[in-house]
């Protein structure tokens, strides 16, 4: 008996890809904060309550040695407590709010990284801070996103070169290509695609690079251990920006002008750097929810199995599918097959299996890589053409050529 939606008696009916992979990616979240939660606790808590032990002891101490009552003490210290809100310290920091702090201050706005070191106490500061902070953000994560679309075109150019001098050596270039200069180079580079995975390793290089430069200054500067550098790098890269460590904090510096650009440019390289590389990340976590998604398909009946696959096909594949260049990368293209319904593909990926489940996302990335390093435009649908943001690199790019096809559908 078919079961409501047109499904079997053992299926509910069909599930929207989309869907089922949102609720298993949330569903993955959860077990990674319950399981982070869980490690975390293990790892604080009982430094804490030996701190807050600590603490007890001493100011029970100064309040017996100076005759002092502990409300009275607790009083005088909460108001402390507003003054180090306010940004008054005990020793010596530079002014919160003159025109280099207050600059300070909305670069962590608009990179989201939100020290909380500085925050306006004005009723007018909090206002303006909200439509700042709106269109700010939203600016910056434009500029993010464009960084990483040259940035990713450059790393094409860069792999594509070495590939080519790779040919050359092994000696594997026809005659044709290198007698007839009018022949596309597109030609004689058909097979080859440049691997995301490389691009990845390549921006988890150039991140690591800069957080160990950026680690040498502030251990110089700030007077940090070395560790504890490297952790205010990634907390400040990744925008996460706890507030425990903050660099360039101090009333004077060696060397200040030249400290405070270093550090300027330190911080927006290395948020680029890691704002891209989350980028390309989260393609892979998305082929991984694609694999488990393939496995728990597999208990599925033979008739779910095939109606299933087929509503995977093309998910999200841009409207224009041919482009100018005519390029063997178009393979990528799915086919099924007629024995065990898998899709073949000539990715440059070992892991067939792991990959062989809904890789749209990921060739689709891959496209765009080989049409950058080749010279070639990407290639839209003509909903899309008119909207100048359409195109670009990763998940983004992928995002907006899906709105674009939606928004021809109304």
């Amino acid at each position: 008996m078919a079961g409501r939606g047109g499904g079997c008696s053992c299926c509910p009916g069909p599930l929207n890809e989309d869907n089922a992979r949102f609720l298993l990616l949330a569903a993955l979240i959860v077990l990674y904060l319950l399981g982070g939660a869980a490690v975390f606790s293990a790892l604080e808590r009982a430094h804490e309550r030996q701190a807050k032990q600590r603490w007890e002891e001493r100011l029970a101490n100064f309040s017996r040695r100076h005759n002092l009552s502990l409300d009275e003490l607790r009083g005088l210290l909460r108001l402390y407590e507003e003054a180090t809100a306010a940004g008054i310290r005990v020793d010596s920091v530079r002014p919160r709010w003159d025109f280099a702090g207050a600059f300070y201050f909305v670069g962590t706005v608009i990179s989201t990284i939100g020290f909380g070191m500085t925050t306006p106490l004005t009723v007018g500061g909090k206002i303006f801070l909200i439509f700042y902070g709106l269109i700010g953000c939203a600016s910056t994560i434009l500029f993010f996103n464009l960084f990483l679309e040259r940035l990713i075109t450059v790393i094409a150019y860069i792999m594509k070169s070495c590939h080519q001098r790779q040919l050359r050596r092994q000696g594997t270039s026809t005659q044709d290509s290198l007698q007839d200069p009018r022949k596309p180079e597109a030609e004689g580079l058909a097979g080859w695609k440049p691997s995301v995975y490389y691009v990845m390793l390549i921006l988890c290089m150039a991140s690591l690079l800069i957080s160990c430069c950026a680690s040498a200054m502030y251990t110089l500067m700030e007077g940090w251990s070395y560790f504890d550098s490297l952790y205010f790098c990634f907390v400040a890269f990744s925008t996460i920006g706890f507030g425990d460590l903050v660099s360039s904090q101090n009333a004077l510096y060696n060397s200040q002008s030249l400290y405070r650009f270093a550090n300027f440019v330190f911080i927006l390289m290395g948020v680029c750097c890691i704002y891209s590389l989350f980028n390309v990340i989260s393609i892979l976590i998305k082929q991984s929810v694609n694999w488990i998604l393939r496995k728990m398909d597999g208990g599925c009946c033979q008739p779910c199995q095939r109606r299933l696959f087929r509503s995977r096909r093309n998910v999200v594949m841009p409207g224009s599918v041919r482009n100018q260049c005519n390029i063997s990368i178009e393979t990528d293209g799915v086919m099924e097959s007629d024995t065990d319904g898998r899709r073949l593909s000539g990715e440059m990926i070992s892991m067939k299996d792991f990959l062989a489940a809904n890789k749209v996302s990921l060739a689709i990335l891959q496209k765009q890589l080989f049409e950058t390093a080749n010279g070639c435009p990407h290639q839209t649908s003509t909903l899309s053409q008119d909207n100048e943001f359409s195109g670009g690199i990763g998940a983004l790019a992928i995002m907006n050529n899906r709105l674009a096809e939606t928004s021809g559908d109304r």
